[in-house]
């Protein structure tokens, strides 16, 4: 199939891609606000703190936040600067996935399989548990990817290599989620490297596990220090509500989807790595 950006500049690429991006980004904040809290997607934006109905001009993905300083029109309570980073994100990895793929369908099943991501990583940020359902959808998006993959005559070997490390994968994290009692991981974790794994392919599955675990010391590291530096006001984080320490859980998932994004985007063999050095 034709790719759908072969004979546009890069230039209009990249706008368009980042805009796309920003806008599904807007969407999947109010998803994430509404999921499992019985609201409809449908209901109108307001403000959490006074229900102020926002407005059309108060909904401009990045630019409104901006202009309104992160504050509420009317009451000029502060809006969470999540709303803002997760249409920037999401954004930033659209135009990753229109450079990254050279088929339109393919390109689809990317940039549903990252706003599924970006979903599933805020939520387990915020409470610390991934939900079935994000799982489920992100296998059946995968499977679908990989079939397609199959119609245009990738190998069945490759795909049952694939689905073998994954499912290798998903083991030892059960293992570790095992021996720790869910102190390490949480068995969300288990299930999540599943269509991840597929994803990636069987020769990239080790590398975004190890790279998930360098990613996770480092950004604890990088909290533990800011929580030092910044004793002071009331954590929003459920993981840092009682303060951060070397033996507090935190959620994993965020770092295991960015060692998913190292090795899709950046190709990052672990191995080569550490022979390299």
């Amino acid at each position: 199939m034709e790719y759908i950006f072969d004979t546009l500049p890069v230039s209009f690429i990249t706008i368009m891609s980042f805009t796309l991006g920003v806008i599904i980004g807007s969407f999947l904040n109010v998803y994430i606000y509404r999921f499992h809290t019985g609201k409809s997607l449908a209901g109108h934006s307001h403000c959490l703190s006074c229900g102020h109905g926002l407005r059309f001009y108060e909904l401009v993905p990045l630019v409104s936040y901006v202009c309104l300083r992160g504050r509420c029109f009317k009451c000029q309570s502060y809006i969470p600067s999540r709303y803002f980073w997760v249409e920037l994100l999401t954004g930033l990895l659209f135009v990753l996935a229109t450079f990254t793929v050279t088929d339109t369908v393919a390109w689809f099943h990317l940039v549903i399989i990252l706003s599924l991501l970006v979903v599933i990583a805020v939520y387990d940020f915020y409470h610390m548990v991934i939900p079935d359902e994000l799982v489920g959808a992100l296998l059946v998006i995968v499977l679908s990817s990989q079939l397609y993959e199959l119609i245009l005559g990738a190998s069945v070997v490759v795909f049952a290599y694939n689905l073998l490390a994954a499912m290798f994968g998903s083991l030892f994290l059960a293992f570790l989620w095992r021996i720790s009692r869910g102190t390490w991981i949480g068995f969300g974790d288990v299930k999540l490297v599943i269509p991840l794994g597929i994803s990636v392919g069987f020769g990239a599955v080790f590398s975004m596990i190890v790279l998930s675990f360098w990613i996770g010391a480092i950004l604890s590291l990088i909290l533990l220090a800011y929580q030092k530096l910044k004793q002071s006001g009331q954590p929003h984080l459920r993981f840092m509500a009682g303060g951060l320490t070397m033996k507090s859980a935190v959620p994993f998932a965020p770092f295991l989807i960015l060692g998913y994004l190292a090795v899709l985007f950046w190709h990052i063999d672990v191995v080569s790595l550490l022979t390299y050095v």
